[in-house]
């Protein structure tokens, strides 16, 4: 029976890495004679246009294999549509460069692009290029593992290529919403979806559509237990693929499921081809991926074959931190010029422009007060006016530099917050990487010892640091992502926002900026949201303001109160969203000393402050009450003199 089953096994395995050899010379051959079409239409084109669109393909044509490559034409691309003012050709090359970074791994950079391509198609109202950013952006989210957001940017990019009527993309998009409800841990939800896009594929005879869904069905297989079911569909997969990243894929997928099923010798055996498939290319990350796993599969009866393939898998994860440094630094140099260049010659055109509109408001004013003047014949009455314009530019300048000043104070606060937030992090990657350096000197000492239950524990030990290290690492990340986003500058345009997510965001950057600014300060701070809340148009910079105040002010009083009462007070501030039939609350409650019946009138009048001098300005509850009536909607204050305050923000849904 056995000798019946070798030959007949052998003769399988020549046959699939037949198969995947057949897929990766196919596939290199069609894109290199189409590559050599699109270099001989850079070299021979007349027209600018022309060259934009044949180095953003060139672009296209190296994101995954070459990405620094893939850079360079990119920005050049960029630079060249920007200078033609083509703001379509210079969509299509952010696309490939944001794409380009995804294979480096460089998710942060990625976003940034995206964003950036993003607010460029919806600034000229292309649609098309709208729904390609925001299903990038989707993707992205994902790999931040923020899977909520990424459902809603997959939903949107699924409606815009509904209203372009491309049902090729839909499909695709329907597929990337049944995967992050698997991320999720909904598989009923991902099964509904996959489902439809795949049976949308198939009517539309679309073989690499048909293959990306099918891998998405597998995974949701895969995931329930259905191992041979997930199989099934790897399968399909991998004879549907049209290029080498999706028969990776499929082919690293069976590999992975036959390892859970306890096949090591399958699984062997389709990670090896998975392997053979990318060897020789540039798909770093895929080669990363293969050798991890062979590692993994040998690690139980072949540990120093499993080191081998762990080796491997460090060697090419160094060459791409490389590569992925030498593009941030070095590469694109040049191009960053250009950038701050075209942000400069932009600014100066809005000056002029401005210079001008001011040139014209003045002159009508200059027209308006010599009319006056003549129309009165009064000289008493126009130097008394003119001394009350002076008056008033004066009483103006000193209130811009009062609010000026808060909101420097504001964000001084919200950076210190954020520096103690990213410092814990980065203790952990600076701590396991220097553990991690130990245990690599130890490993040497135990693998020329020939131990290799030793090597094998330090190795474990190894992985598990790195995991940690990668778990934090993607923390600061995190935390970072979100700096950026809050440093945006804010032009005022309502977007939709959650209400949920700010109010939580600001009460801990709040409790964070003071423990930064006071080592001693603690206090409990509870959340109460109403999760039926759903998105609000509103500025997010601005609401956010003022929820940070208010929450700013509940902590001054708790400690206010706490350094009166040292032995028996336990500071508590409570935030809350609640839903009405027309509006929504935010509510800032403290149980600190409250505001004496008095002066309650008096809290929201600019400059007025019951804070010790130089510890307020009086203006932040002043802005928070222009800012809430410039959305439409009522602060209100609720407060018993020893027992604590609430702060009501009502916004119009």
């Amino acid at each position: 029976m056995k000798k019946t089953i070798i030959p007949l096994l052998f003769f399988l395995i020549i046959q699939i890495l037949s198969n995947a050899q057949d897929l990766k010379f196919k596939y290199d051959s069609i894109n290199k004679e189409w590559y050599h079409n699109v270099r001989y239409d850079l070299d021979t084109a007349r027209q600018d246009g022309s060259r934009v669109v044949a180095l953003s393909e060139i672009a296209n044509y190296y994101k995954f294999d070459r990405p620094d490559s893939a850079l360079f034409y990119g920005y050049k691309s960029v630079a060249l549509a920007r200078q033609i003012k083509n703001p379509a050709s210079e969509c299509m090359a952010i696309l490939y460069i944001c794409l380009t970074y995804i294979s480096l791994g460089n998710d942060s950079k990625a976003l940034q692009m995206s964003l950036q391509g993003l607010k460029l198609a919806e600034a000229n109202r292309l649609i098309m290029h709208k729904a390609y950013f925001t299903g990038l952006l989707g993707t992205i989210y994902n790999n931040f593992q923020n899977h909520s957001r990424a459902l809603d940017l997959h939903r949107e990019a699924k409606s815009l290529w509904d209203s372009q009527r491309n049902l090729t993309l839909s499909s695709l998009e329907e597929s990337n919403i049944g995967q992050t409800y698997l991320m999720l841990n909904q598989p009923d939800l991902a099964i509904y979806y996959c489902e439809s896009a795949y049976k949308r594929a198939r009517q539309l005879k679309i073989d690499w559509l048909t293959g990306y869904v099918t891998l998405r069905l597998g995974e949701i297989q895969e995931k329930r237990g259905k191992y041979e079911s997930a199989i099934g569909y790897f399968r399909q997969s991998e004879s549907m693929a049209g290029d080498i990243e999706s028969g990776f894929n499929a082919l690293l997928a069976i590999a992975r499921t036959w390892q859970e099923m306890n096949r090591p010798d399958s699984a062997l055996f389709y990670a090896n081809s998975s392997l053979k498939l990318v060897s020789g290319t540039g798909f770093y990350s895929n080669i990363i991926e293969a050798n991890t796993l062979l590692s993994g599969i040998y690690e139980k009866n072949d540990p120093q074959r499993a080191l081998q393939y762990s080796k491997t898998a460090i060697t090419y994860k160094d060459s791409l931190n490389r590569l992925e440094q030498a593009t941030s630094l070095e590469s694109f140099t040049s191009f960053d010029e250009q950038e701050r260049q075209y942000k400069i010659d932009a600014a100066n055109t809005a000056y002029k422009n401005r210079i001008k509109q001011y040139l014209l408001i003045a002159g009508l004013l200059v027209f308006l007060l010599i009319a006056f003047i003549l129309y009165w014949n009064n000289r008493e009455k126009q130097k008394t006016n003119k001394n009350l314009e002076n008056a008033l530019a004066d009483l103006k300048s000193t209130q811009a530099q009062l609010v000026q000043s808060e909101k420097m104070a504001s964000l001084g606060e919200l950076t210190a917050g954020i520096a103690h937030e990213i410092q814990n992090p980065l203790n952990f990657v600076n701590n396991f990487s220097d553990v991690n350096s130990e245990l690599l000197e130890e490993l040497k000492i135990e693998a020329e010892k020939g131990n290799l239950a030793g090597v094998k524990i330090i190795a474990s030990d190894l992985v598990t640091n790195e995991q940690k290290i990668n778990h934090h690492g993607k923390r600061a990340d995190a935390i970072v992502k979100g700096m950026l986003q809050h440093s945006r500058t804010g032009k005022g345009i309502k977007e939709p926002s959650d209400i949920n997510r700010l109010a939580d965001e600001y009460l801990r950057l709040a409790y964070q900026g003071f423990r930064a600014r006071d080592k001693s300060f603690n206090a409990t701070f509870n959340t109460e949201f109403d999760n039926g809340i759903n998105k609000m148009n509103v500025v997010p910079q601005e609401i956010g303001r003022v929820i940070l105040n208010l929450i700013n002010n509940a902590f001054y009083a708790v400690n206010e109160k706490a350094k009166l009462q040292a032995v028996s007070f336990e500071p508590l501030v409570i935030v809350q969203t609640k839903k009405l039939s027309d509006w929504i609350e935010i509510v800032v409650k403290d149980n600190g000393n409250g505001i004496p019946e008095p002066i309650k009138e008096k809290i929201f009048q600019p400059f007025y402050t019951t804070k010790p001098t130089g510890q307020g300005t009086g203006l932040g509850l002043s802005l928070a009450y222009d800012i809430v009536k410039a959305h439409g909607g009522e602060i209100k204050v609720k407060s018993q003199e020893g027992e604590g305050s609430a702060f009501i923000v009502e916004l119009p849904i």
